[in-house]
């Protein structure tokens, strides 16, 4: 990651950031965090799970590779490559691994 002096941030290989995700692992690395958004990515290994949470922030969540099954408060959804979800602030949700996926989570924090 470079920055450049007018607070620039170029990520030229977002999913690189986690390019290893041990089995049975799920990893995560902050790309970008100020008093409005923090960005993570996420990397989950085939079969891993974030049980239902809620935060108290909206949030979007983008899916770069691999298949999950998320759930949205009560609606499943099939996740793919492309995928884009925002999800309001309190909205309980869960994410299951089928095959390695890489998500870029944004949180709205203000």
């Amino acid at each position: 990651m470079s920055e450049s002096l007018t607070a620039n941030l170029i990520v030229p290989d977002l999913q690189a950031l986690v390019a290893d995700i041990a089995a049975e692992s799920i990893v995560s690395r902050t790309v970008y965090k100020d008093d409005s958004l923090r960005v993570i990515l996420f990397g989950f290994a085939p079969g891993e799970i974030l049980s239902e949470h809620t935060s108290s922030f909206p949030a979007i969540l983008h899916f770069l590779e691999g298949k999950a099954a998320v759930t949205l408060g009560a609606e499943p959804i099939a996740a793919q490559p492309g995928t884009w979800v925002h999800m309001p602030a309190h909205l309980p949700h869960s994410i299951e691994a089928q095959t390695t996926v890489k998500m870029l989570l944004l949180m709205l924090t203000s």
